[in-house]
């Protein structure tokens, strides 16, 4: 099969250049990042840039036969009594287990939660199932932030960075993984071959030790997440996780999370994602097609597919709503432009004052379900990508139709 050609040096230093030209003109805006926090989709402590720039060029018409792997990132706060037993039915090919961070001297912050979740009796049992069902098992490190970025990638930093890496690489060895992910979100474009330098380092150093160790990286579905997939290929990573959602996100207008079209006439979408990571030589047989298991809800002038927003948007995840899922006030309208489930809630006052339930304005719901996932996952095969994975295992548990669409797209059998 064809790879997609494999980009230089001098392409890297050029993809940040366009992508500092763009932020010059002020193309785009502020957005919510794109994997991993309580209550978002993306990380608390920051944020970044949201898809901006011109029309991405098409790359290679020839499209190698497609992988069927298929990731899922599994957040420390869905870490707990029950996560075990759902991994066991979910049939990821790569589980990530997010996340641990650095200290100011880079090893590891051993106070974070996700690194006691990750080392502790659970994580232990979770990364010795998942090798039980020949999954695959990566730690994720994760870097949310201009300050914390700049301290990590900025000048003078390879001593840091030489900390992190070992520290990473041991605790690989320590709890044994197979791998270590890379999410560095909110990352100044002038960075970006600092930041490649990093991922190669890291495989480098990781590969010693853990000989067959892959190192992955997320990174988000615009010109900068393209920079940065592009300065991580030609360093040597082995995969690269397009954060293919916050297309729309709590201030923007409303919509799909993850739309194959835009209701709202921008250009931005999966479709245009993947184009632009194409453009930038990222290899198909490398991406990865990351995909949200959680939808968004704001409060709206009307019930109406598109009414606009009258306030600022909240996440909302379905394993969270089992109730009104099995029972809403009104059926989901299915969006066929943006292909994503849509609820009208009706205003309501509560005869107990202060009811937190009651809402003084129409609310709309826009999440996926496996409706509108399928033909999600299926860009993956059109595209012949190595697969596809989900931000966040954990926000489909207990909800019918999930696991049958993943196991689906393994056997490459989705319709």
């Amino acid at each position: 099969m064809t790879r997609r050609p494999i980009i230089g040096v001098g392409a890297v230093v050029l993809a940040v250049t366009v992508v500092l030209a763009v932020l010059t003109l002020g193309a785009g805006g502020s957005r919510p990042t794109g994997s991993g926090a309580p209550g978002t989709s993306g990380a608390v402590s920051g944020e970044q840039a949201g898809p901006i720039g011109g029309p991405a060029t098409p790359g290679a018409t020839v499209v190698p036969a497609p992988g069927h792997e298929l990731f899922g990132f599994v957040p420390y706060w869905e870490m707990d009594g029950g996560i075990a037993a759902h991994l066991a039915q979910t049939p990821l090919t790569t589980l990530c287990l997010f996340s641990v961070t650095n200290k100011r001297d880079g090893t590891i912050d051993t106070s974070q939660q996700g690194y006691k979740k990750i080392a502790g009796t659970l994580g232990k049992q979770m990364i010795r199932e998942a090798h039980g069902r020949h999954v695959a098992v990566q730690l994720t490190f994760t870097s949310f932030g201009d300050a914390r970025n700049q301290r990590l990638f900025g000048p003078n930093t390879t001593a840091i960075q030489d900390t992190v890496i070992a520290s990473l690489v041991k605790m690989t060895g320590d709890i044994g993984v197979d791998g270590v992910s890379v999410d560095v979100e909110r990352l100044d474009p002038t960075l970006v071959p600092a930041y490649g330098d990093f991922v190669g380092r890291l495989r480098v150093a990781l590969r010693k030790a853990v000989p067959k160790g892959q190192v992955s990286v997320s990174t988000s579905a615009d010109q900068t997440g393209a920079a940065m997939a592009a300065a991580a290929n030609e360093a040597g990573a082995d995969r690269i996780f397009l954060m293919g959602y916050d297309y729309h996100y709590g201030q923007s207008g409303v919509g799909a999370s993850a739309p194959i079209a835009r209701r709202d006439g921008q250009q931005q979408d999966l479709p245009w994602s993947l184009d632009l990571y194409a453009s930038m030589g990222v290899p198909v047989e490398k991406t990865i097609l990351g995909l949200p298991l959680y939808g968004m809800r704001w409060r709206v002038a009307g019930p109406e597919i598109g009414a606009d927003r009258l306030g600022d948007g909240a996440i909302w995840v379905p394993a969270d709503n089992p109730k009104f899922l099995a029972s809403p006030p009104a059926p989901p309208q299915f969006d066929p432009l943006e292909v994503v489930e849509f609820y009208a809630v009706a205003p309501t006052v509560s005869p107990v004052p202060g009811d937190s339930r009651a809402t003084a304005g129409w609310q709309a719901i826009y999440v996926d379900s496996p409706r509108t996932l399928t033909p999600k996952m299926a860009l993956a095969d059109q595209r012949g990508l190595a697969g596809a994975g989900f931000w966040a295992i954990g926000y489909e548990r207990g909800l019918d139709g999930y696991r049958q669409m993943m196991q689906d797209f393994v056997d490459g059998k989705l319709q």
